[in-house]
């Protein structure tokens, strides 16, 4: 199941760290990272694709940048 994280409004130490350990769940998935607006990312396991209908969906709900 893909998973945003918006970090948005986390100071920047904090952000970095984060991003560091999303990126490693990621990379133990052997899935993929996208970061899809300002400190925005969404986080995709291994064979899961986000359809162009979902992510219009997402960019409506102001969680995806358009």
């Amino acid at each position: 199941q893909p998973v945003i994280i918006n970090l948005g409004g986390v100071d920047r130490d904090l952000k970095r760290r984060l991003v560091d350990f999303a990126a490693g769940l990621i990379y133990g998935l052997n899935g993929e990272m996208q970061r899809v607006g300002e400190s925005v990312f969404m986080l995709t396991p291994k064979n899961v694709e986000v359809s162009a209908d979902e992510r219009r969906k997402l960019q409506e709900r102001g969680l995806l940048a358009p």
